[in-house]
């Protein structure tokens, strides 16, 4: 599993499956001839995307970001559009680090979009049940109330069968929450209403984590938003303050579906002075 060693903090992410979506849904009005220059696709206009859940241990705390696209949700109609090539193996990789499901304190989901939350629950028989049992699942409450009351528009990615089963264990917020010292997640809207980012913060250095309005290092640019944002102008508004602050800051940009990168520092030219390739084979 690819990793992010910094001070006294290591973040691992781990195996939440692999889809392959339309180039021109992850890369919106943006001409193909310039964003394959970035992120190549494959002869089917695909790019590849993985869905992996970042785990970290701090302040005593095990702690993952999203949840990936879990097993035996995706019928065969959807891993064949979605192009589904590996579900997910989240309860092998925590096995690898010497920890469990069970053992997980916190879940951070940016927003809960079918690819980010079908990992929460998990088929125990003929229902699903909670993957993380005993771990506080903390989102917006906006996007907490979408994924339960959807629109026409969200109702395709927001799925009763990845939030019945945990609503005991949902802890929601209005505009951000330290939801330990040094980790915070703040709601931002954009891709979805209720979307949200992660910042850690540990001795001088910082991680952020922009969840789908950063979802692969191609889309730096603030005008580089995917096709699947709710609400693009809120997306470009974000990105110009989060991504030039963190890159003025030269903070970590850490990544839930690049297949290239795991994690990127940028310098305030938009430079790359340190990063952490994904090994996964592209």
């Amino acid at each position: 599993m690819d990793q992010l060693q910094l001070k006294n903090l290591t973040l691992t992410w781990l195996k939440g499956g692999i889809v392959h979506l339309d180039g021109g849904a992850m890369f919106g009005v943006v001409p193909k001839p310039l964003w394959s220059k970035r992120y190549p696709a494959n002869e089917n206009n695909q790019v590849k995307h993985v869905n992996d859940p970042i785990y970290f241990e701090i302040n005593c705390k095990k702690v993952i970001v999203d949840s990936g696209i879990g097993n035996e949700k995706l019928t065969e109609k959807q891993k064949r559009n979605f192009g589904c090539t590996e579900e997910s193996r989240i309860e092998a990789s925590l096995k690898e680090l010497g920890t469990n499901p069970e053992e997980i304190d916190y879940v951070l989901m940016t927003h809960l979009h079918f690819d980010h939350a079908c990992g929460l629950t998990k088929l125990a028989g003929d229902q699903f049940v909670s993957t993380f049992p005993k771990a506080q699942i903390i989102t917006s409450r906006k996007e907490w109330n979408e994924m339960r009351n959807p629109n026409i528009r969200s109702q395709n990615t927001y799925w009763r069968k990845n939030w019945e089963a945990i609503s005991e264990q949902v802890v929601t917020f209005e505009k951000s929450l330290e939801v330990l010292p040094g980790l915070t997640i703040v709601h931002t809207g954009g891709h979805s209403d209720g979307h949200s980012i992660v910042v850690i913060e540990k001795e001088g250095e910082k991680c952020i984590h922009m969840g789908d309005l950063l979802p692969t290092h191609a889309h730096r640019s603030s005008l580089w938003v995917t096709a699947y944002d709710d609400y693009p102008m809120d997306s470009i508004y974000i990105k110009e303050k989060w991504v030039k602050e963190s890159m003025q800051e030269e903070a970590w940009f850490i990544f839930y579906h690049d297949a290239f990168y795991r994690a990127i520092k940028w310098n305030k030219d938009g430079e790359i002075i340190s990063s952490v390739k994904s090994s996964i084979e592209t």
